[in-house]
């Protein structure tokens, strides 16, 4: 089968699980045999724009004609049998799904975030849960700035949310979504039932563990404010406080908005360790070296990524019992839940690690036997090319469309 990738890289300076996702299922697909296309732009090249160009993003977020074009020029040259759709936040834009219906390719779109209905992306706003948009809504995006913060910077995205709906809704033919979750909070959005999948991400299968586990727990994740990261800063503090002899060491490996907050903090706190931003194998290193990996976000993760790769390096998960979480952790099994956004509570998970460490390695044990079953890669690429399929012989549209439901014609943008 020939693939066309389509994903808006995101930026290099953080952690990106989108980046990994895209590139393990691009060496999956050729790896088994299949011609993988990739097109795409890099968030990393606006740095290097020239101001009047940047002054344009904003534009071209909503509507970029070049996108359009440069892909229908690739799929008339490729002839792919599929496009796979990944990001296309900021510079694609959503002007690459016309693309692919002028061509007549189907579209299988995978959806990794909360993008379609929350112009921030996470359903978080505040320091708090928030589904005000849940239902379609894009005014309180934009009343409350929900993207960075600004109501200039959300008014072109909500925008955008709202011209390409319909075409998110008549011109794809299979959606993946990464977790039930995920699905259901995006229930409200008048997507067609009979299109809709839940596809876990494909994670690589990990060697084997070592034998010894050092006595620390790992973060490995974006050093940011719904990750969990001042959460777990404080329940760190709580778990030292009534930790008894030398306890757990803490490893940070990341990146992100809080990295000199984090910095100050562990810099008077001689049981936290700063790995910084580590390549995948070193992330898989030090998931297999430590008794257990946090996840403390505060927010619904669409899925967790961390978590199965965890499960992955036989090393026990602890995440809030929150969003895609509780699909992928069985509580006292293969891993532990506690309660969302409660330091003491991940304090208490943090020191049963310490103080159960035989219970830890049992857990991780069952997490590797989790992740055979439910998370096989080579399942998990089977299911992908299940849903190539579907998409080929069920269209969601052609060039017979022509411009209906276009920005063309409700506007000329």
């Amino acid at each position: 089968m020939k693939v066309m990738m389509v994903h808006n890289r995101c930026r290099s300076d953080g952690p990106s699980g989108e980046n990994r996702v895209v590139d393990q299922e691009c060496e999956a697909l050729a790896g088994a045999g299949h011609s993988v296309i990739r097109f795409g732009r890099d968030s990393d090249e606006i740095a290097s724009w020239p101001l009047a160009r940047k002054a344009s993003l904003s534009a071209m977020l909503v509507w970029n004609r070049g996108s359009r074009r440069d892909l229908l020029a690739a799929l008339r040259e490729h002839q792919p049998d599929i496009v796979h759709v990944h990001n296309t936040f900021p510079i694609l834009s959503d002007t690459v799904l016309y693309a692919c219906r002028d061509a007549g390719v189907p579209i299988v779109a995978t959806i990794h975030n909360y993008r379609l209905g929350c112009t921030g992306g996470t359903f978080f706003r505040d320091g708090a849960l928030c589904h005000d948009c849940a239902g379609g809504a894009l005014l309180p995006g934009i009343v409350h700035g929900c993207y960075r913060g600004s109501r200039a910077a959300s008014a072109p995205l909500a925008l955008s949310i709202g011209i390409h709906r319909q075409a998110w809704r008549s011109l794809v033919s299979a959606y993946v979504f990464i977790s039930a979750s995920q699905r259901d909070l995006l229930g409200g959005l008048g997507l067609p039932e009979s299109r809709l999948f839940v596809r876990h991400n494909l994670i690589p299968r990990l060697d084997a563990r070592p034998g010894r586990r050092a006595a620390a727990v790992l973060y490995a994740g974006r050093l940011a404010d719904v990750k969990g990261v001042r959460l777990l800063m404080d329940a760190w503090d709580r778990y030292r406080s009534v930790a008894a002899g030398a306890g757990l060491r803490l490893v940070i490996a990341g990146k992100g908005p809080l990295e000199g907050e984090v910095a100050g903090w562990a810099a008077t706190r001689p049981s936290v360790e700063l790995a910084g931003l580590v390549s995948g194998d070193r992330s898989r290193e030090l998931m297999s070296s430590v008794r257990a990996v946090l996840v403390p976000s505060i927010w619904e993760e669409p899925f967790g990524l961390v978590v199965v790769e965890a499960m992955a390096s036989a090393t026990a998960p602890i995440a809030a019992n929150r969003g895609s979480f509780p699909e992928l952790i069985t509580d006292g099994v293969d891993g532990a839940l506690f309660s969302p956004g409660d330091p003491a509570a991940l304090a208490s998970a943090i020191g049963d690690v310490d103080a159960r460490p035989g219970t830890y390695e049992a857990y991780g044990d069952r997490a590797r036997e989790t992740y055979e079953h439910r998370f096989n890669p080579e399942h998990s690429l089977k299911h992908l090319l299940e849903i190539y399929n579907f998409a080929i012989t069920n269209p969601a549209a052609s060039p017979a469309l022509a411009s209906r439901g276009t920005p063309e014609s409700i506007g000329g943008i």
